[in-house]
């Protein structure tokens, strides 16, 4: 089981990550680490078969003319990329009932991007929201900045419930004036409202990875008789009957519609989406999925 990020000092977990990272892939992904998406880059490599999944915006129109098979373009990717990672620190990230908080899967997946995307040349840089409003860490190259900004997604204060703070969609709002392509990875529950246009802003000039963080009890309620929730947004209370079986249905029935609904919004918007689980191995979660986006660069079908 992974140890909670709270009980560590902040060194203590900055080298537990990685370690998990660096080393836990290890005869998972053969050779060396493939990235998190195909490359982003302005010089075509070669031409292949559309399969399902494929960005429609790399469509090459010419060769699916002259062979009647739809085709897309690959790049090949540049030789320096900047990274941004887009950490949201609100209330409702405080949360958690298995393995670890919302907030400490965050962090992992954000050093999973960060050590993925870690080459010579390559900048990583950080808009993390909180209560004080979004820090904004500039993006530079080396271990020493990155293991920085893990530090500061470690160090960030919790939200009380009931303050407003920064919101996800300013965060990716103020990505808008970004002078050169690059990937944005998005790590939130995307449980605030808002953030659909904006990213799909972002999504229009750069390459997008979204996170999406997730908790068993956010799925489905158990049957523990009367349960107080309280909204970690605002801090509303409320007493729920969890032992009424229509209600547990019911309410099993939104959560899968809400994710739904968010998953759809965050394909509409261009960007990749990943999902992670507080119950689950998370580190095995994102080498397949980076696996899953290797053999769709080789033209394999996931």
């Amino acid at each position: 089981m992974t140890p909670s990020l709270r009980e560590l000092t902040p060194e203590q977990a900055l080298k537990h990550l990685e370690l998990l990272f660096t080393r836990r892939p290890d005869g998972l992904l053969q050779g060396d680490h493939p990235g998190l998406l195909p490359g982003p880059g302005s010089e075509v490599a070669e031409t292949r078969s559309y399969v399902i999944g494929d960005d429609v915006r790399r469509m090459d129109w010419n060769a699916t003319a002259r062979t009647t098979v739809p085709h897309v373009r690959l790049t090949l990717a540049d030789r320096e990329l900047t990274t941004w990672i887009v950490l949201d620190a609100s209330a409702s990230m405080d949360f958690g009932t298995a393995r670890m908080e919302k907030r400490d899967l965050a962090v992992g997946a954000a050093a999973s991007v960060a050590f993925l995307t870690e080459r010579a040349g390559n900048r990583l840089g950080a808009q993390i929201t909180g209560p004080q409003g979004i820090r904004r860490i500039p993006p530079r190259t080396g271990r020493r900045h990155l293991l920085t900004i893990l530090r500061a997604a470690l160090d960030r204060p919790r939200v009380a419930p009931g303050d407003a703070g920064s919101t996800l969609a300013e965060a990716l709002r103020e990505l808008r004036v970004l002078p050169a392509r690059g990937l944005v990875a998005v790590v939130s529950d995307f449980l605030e409202t808002g953030w659909e246009q904006p990213l799909r802003t972002v999504a229009h000039r750069h390459q997008v990875l979204a996170v999406e963080t997730v908790d068993p009890r956010e799925m489905e309620l158990p049957d523990v008789g009367l349960l107080t929730v309280v909204d970690p947004e605002t801090g509303r209370r409320r007493e729920v009957p969890t032992h009424a079986r229509r209600l547990r249905d019911r309410y099993a029935e939104a959560a899968l519609e809400q994710r739904a609904l968010i998953k759809q919004s965050i394909r509409r918007a261009g960007a990749a989406h990943l999902r992670l689980h507080t119950d689950r191995d998370w580190v095995r979660d994102v080498v397949r999925y980076v696996e899953d986006q290797r053999r769709r660069a080789g033209g394999g079908v996931a």
